[in-house]
């Protein structure tokens, strides 16, 4: 144990040579365009980056950084990549879960853990991260020697910039740290694109016209291929409505007249309606995985999907018709092919939307104007939605019925308007992606809504916001209770023990970590609240606002 501890502390020691392995990774950081990255210490490529002019964001709890890069490529499209770098052993472990839900939800942040010195690599109990994280990375590497730096991370970047998005995993020995890398050359990785088979194009594009009651489903892929504005005009030019999945809302704005809005878990009534008719869904940059948190394809519905990973095809859903290429460049090229063919937009679906948004208005109208006390969360997200200019806010959800409530009513007008998050749902992840969104886009407003025990979970990193002054807002609706788990999960330890019960002063609480706290009771006091939270956010103070509410079983759920 001794010969570890020494290479720890000699690594800094060392680091007079014309470049070790840290100083040249820093250097590949900022060539990709990278100005900071979460962390936890201790890690030798923290002091790095610092001098290298790469701040360093230090957490409470080592998920949370995870969260916070995840979030920094979700809204760059991965343009700018996320980074958490972290202890080996502790550190490697304690991350796990942010990584598993950034693989499930396909996000591509790079993680730069220390690694066991390597004559103590394999040997029990030490945690090789390699060796580990393999199960939830979609590519990991290690650097043997220090000669070998620049062609890890370049095959690194490469794996982050093209194909599926996933997390990506260097491990640095911490006594290969600090060896001298000799003839450093290294030119950013460029994105490669590309076009879908025209023969596949033009089958699609019949389908489409052969279709009568067509449906696109937009995924995450709209939003990483940047490819809102084309699916907008595929939209209009054919008058085919749009629905989006959870991961994928946001990526065509939900005031427009073809919007079907989300569906996930829950759904919009006008989603319901139409998935329920089609004959065709028409999926573009989503993986028609089988989830609870999606919806399912209609029995009676043909399938065309559009997807830059061959593996997505045929995986839950026989298809019909398939391309394989880049969100944006397909949709152009389908474009192409319908004006070709002067096919004319349907008519009529616009008012359809519209018929069957005000029946299911109508249906949860009473909730969302509802004066009942405690404050019903819908409510809530009605007084907050009119507070805020929704064009420059970024909201996002967490687990359980803070996102089932949320996800049908919140109306996104702008790509990330929403962070749709969730096949592994941790909770707490919430907090940790409105931090990375705030400083990924200091100019937007950052909310974050949470239950009773998600606060639980992550909320000592309000901090971490204090600290760095990063003005988020955090909502937390206060119910006192697990929603549904007395009902569905345990009645008889909810009724004989209470199990179901959570308590705290949060408020009070986020004060002691620097933030602005306020308890809300009063539906009269939600907006002038948030103005106040609004308001300690243009100075950098984060802000959490402790909503008394009702516990509401009630969802817009279809399936």
């Amino acid at each position: 144990m001794n010969k570890i501890f020494n290479v720890i502390e000699n690594i800094n020691e060392s680091e007079d040579s014309d470049l070790n392995v840290d100083t040249a990774i820093c250097r590949i950081l900022k060539a990709e365009g990278i100005d900071w990255i979460a962390a936890f210490p201790h890690q030798s490529i923290i002091d790095v980056a610092a001098k290298e002019g790469i701040k360093p964001v230090i957490v409470r709890q080592e998920r949370a950084g995870v969260n916070m890069a995840d979030a920094l490529s979700r809204v760059t499209n991965g343009k700018t990549i996320g980074v958490f770098t972290m202890q080996y052993g502790p550190g490697a472990e304690n991350a796990f879960s942010g990584v598993a839900q950034a693989y499930a939800d396909s996000v591509p942040i790079l993680l730069l853990p220390g690694g066991n010195p390597q004559d103590r690599v394999g040997v029990h109990p030490n945690f090789d991260s390699l060796d580990h994280y393999k199960g939830i990375t979609k590519w990991a590497s290690y650097i043997m020697s220090a000669d070998r730096t620049v062609d890890v991370m370049r095959s690194a970047f490469s794996n982050l910039r093209n194909g599926r998005p996933g997390p990506v995993l260097v491990e640095i020995p911490v006594d290969v740290a600090a060896h001298e890398v000799k003839n450093f050359n290294y030119t950013p990785v460029k994105q490669i694109r590309s076009e879908a088979d025209p023969q596949d194009v033009s089958d699609i594009v019949g389908a489409i016209e052969a279709s009568t009651n067509p449906v696109i489903t937009a995924g995450q892929g709209i939003m990483y291929s940047d490819a809102s504005s084309e699916l907008i005009e595929l939209a209009e030019l054919t008058g085919i409505p749009v629905v989006t999945t959870l991961a994928g809302k946001s990526g065509f704005p939900e005031n427009h007249s073809l919007s079907l809005g989300c569906a996930a878990r829950t759904a919009t009534g006008m989603a319901a309606h139409f998935l329920n008719e089609t004959d065709m869904m028409i999926g573009i940059g989503t993986s028609f995985t089988k989830s609870i948190f999606g919806s399912p394809v209609p029995d009676q519905a043909g399938i065309i999907q559009i997807t830059n990973h061959s593996e997505d095809l045929h995986k839950d859903y026989s298809i019909n018709y398939g391309a394989v290429g880049d969100a944006k460049l397909v949709i152009k090229q389908i474009i192409h092919e319908l004006k070709n063919r002067n096919i004319k937009p349907r008519q009529g679906t616009a008012e359809q939307i519209e018929e069957q948004r005000k029946q299911w208005m109508k249906q949860w109208e009473p909730r969302l104007s509802s004066n009942e006390i405690p404050i019903s969360p819908y409510r809530v997200f009605r007084e907050i939605e009119k507070t805020v200019d929704v064009s420059n806010t970024i909201v996002t959800h967490d687990s359980g019925y803070p996102r089932d409530q949320l996800v049908p009513f919140w109306k996104p007008v702008e790509q990330h308007g929403y962070i749709g998050w969730g096949k592994s749902t941790q909770l707490g992840y919430g907090l940790g992606l409105a931090i990375g969104a705030k400083l990924a886009k200091p100019e937007k407003t950052v909310i974050n809504f949470m239950g009773d025990a998600a606060f639980g979970m992550a909320g000592l990193d309000i901090e971490t916001a204090t600290r760095n002054k990063i003005g988020i807002t955090t909502i937390v609706l206060h119910n006192g209770v697990m929603t549904g788990y007395a009902a569905n999960y345990m009645p008889v330890a909810a009724d004989t023990y209470g199990s179901n019960q959570l308590e705290g002063d949060y408020a009070t609480v986020a004060k002691g970590l620097g933030a602005h706290g306020e308890r809300i009771e009063k539906i009269e006091d939600i907006s002038a609240g948030m103005e106040r939270a609004l308001a300690a956010n243009k100075n950098g103070q984060p802000a959490l606002l402790e909503i008394m509410t009702k516990e509401e079983p009630e969802v817009s759920k279809y399936w």
